[in-house]
């Protein structure tokens, strides 16, 4: 599509088969071993099928395992910073050799795909935590993930034969070719993209808007993919950017749109495959704010800024909008950060996320100049739901 930004790779790719070719895979599909997936691997076959990572046509082989933990970049020379990757035990993989086809299952044996194997080499789990995650210690639920897993990976291209069933959130699941023509029909060129896996609040707000001021729409692309159990539900805040939205956002210059991945919580790492992502759905832009996709206190609060540092604008092809600590500044009269506000801390309104949940359960709503009130509604129902 004319005048939308490339996907990483050049190509948007396409493994979901179609008419007779899908026909046959299926019926193959029912003879050949099974191997059940995680609803993570689940998440990263959609997102392989529809484009989302692009250029990856399945999951990854050894070369490309190691060269993205060792230098950021596959071994074709393209930034890439997370191992997508497929595990299996040590006794699985006797069973199996490169050249076999596999059909792939969600936790009920309905097969969702099949694969070709290229290679089965093992698992370096330690390496990927470090590198990866930054940390070998377990606590960390992406590092926890990783220890889970089995021995062994299965490299090779993927076909999907059936979708995973949703039933939630369905005019906002867009593949990237759908939010591709959904900009091309806006006359959208310039689209900024926002990742979240929290109601949006004052201070996203502000540095949505900041952005919305340099490009021509902004793509509110919430992950809905697995969480850490502890994050609030996806239902509970996609009622929030509903009600942001309508009351507070230009309709005609916002896009809302489901991101069906799973999370990692590797930092730094994850804000560059996150920009990769929303580069594939076709957006030009991507914020990036205070400690993107952290978790605990691994990472300092810039790291997903700096990293960007490590790699040729080119080669990235979307641009990263950085933003510092953003906050209500009772002398300032508004929205600020420690970038523009000359005033001492004790004239902001910043709360912890603690002091924040303490308030939304006892019924009481954070200040308007931390949150909306209409957001803070739906979170105290939400909340005062789950204590029931």
């Amino acid at each position: 599509m004319e005048g939308l930004i490339k996907p990483h790779g050049g190509v948007l790719v396409n493994r979901i088969l179609e008419g007779k070719e899908r026909e046959d895979a299926a019926n193959r599909a029912v003879g050949l071993k099974k191997i059940r997936l995680t609803d993570r691997e689940i998440s990263d076959i959609e997102m392989i099928a529809i484009g989302a990572l692009s250029p990856l046509e399945g999951f990854m082989g050894r070369e490309d395992y190691h060269s993205v933990m060792d230098t950021m970049h596959m071994k074709n020379g393209l930034p890439w910073t997370i191992p997508i990757t497929l595990s299996v035990t040590s006794e699985e993989a006797n069973a199996l050799k490169a050249g076999m086809e596999v059909a792939l299952t969600d936790e009920q044996g309905t097969i969702l795909a099949v694969m070709s194997i290229s290679e089965i080499f093992p698992h370096d789990k330690e390496k990927e935590a470090i590198q990866v995650y930054g940390t070998s210690e377990d606590k960390h639920p992406g590092v926890k993930k990783v220890y889970e897993m089995g021995d062994m990976l299965l490299g090779g291209k993927v076909s999907v034969i059936k979708r995973p069933a949703h039933t939630k959130f369905m005019e906002q699941r867009l593949d990237p070719k759908d939010t591709r023509a959904l900009f091309t029909e806006k006359g959208w060129k310039k689209v900024v993209g926002f990742q979240t896996r929290n109601p949006i609040h004052r201070a996203h707000e502000y540095i949505q808007k900041c952005a919305l001021e340099i490009v021509d729409g902004i793509l509110i692309h919430p992950l809905v993919g697995e969480t850490k159990s502890d994050d609030i539900p996806a239902e509970v805040r996609m009622k929030c950017y509903k009600a942001l939205i309508e009351g507070y956002y230009p309709k005609d210059r916002v896009a809302l749109v489901v991101n069906p991945a799973a999370m990692r919580y590797a930092g730094p790492k994850e804000a560059v495959f996150h920009a990769l992502i929303r580069k594939n759905y076709g957006c030009t832009h991507f914020i990036i704010g205070r400690d993107h996709a952290g978790v605990g206190n691994y990472y300092g609060t810039f790291d997903a800024h700096y990293i960007f540092e490590n790699f040729d604008p080119l080669a990235i092809g979307i641009t990263p909008l950085f933003f510092d600590y953003t906050f209500f500044c009772k002398s300032c009269g508004g929205m600020a950060s420690y970038k523009t506000c000359p005033h001492e801390s004790a004239n902001h309104i910043i709360l912890s996320g603690t002091k924040v949940r303490e308030m939304l359960r006892s019924g009481v709503c954070p200040p308007p100049e931390f949150s909306r009130p209409e957001v803070a509604k739906i979170l105290i129902e939400a909340m005062q739901g789950q204590a029931q």
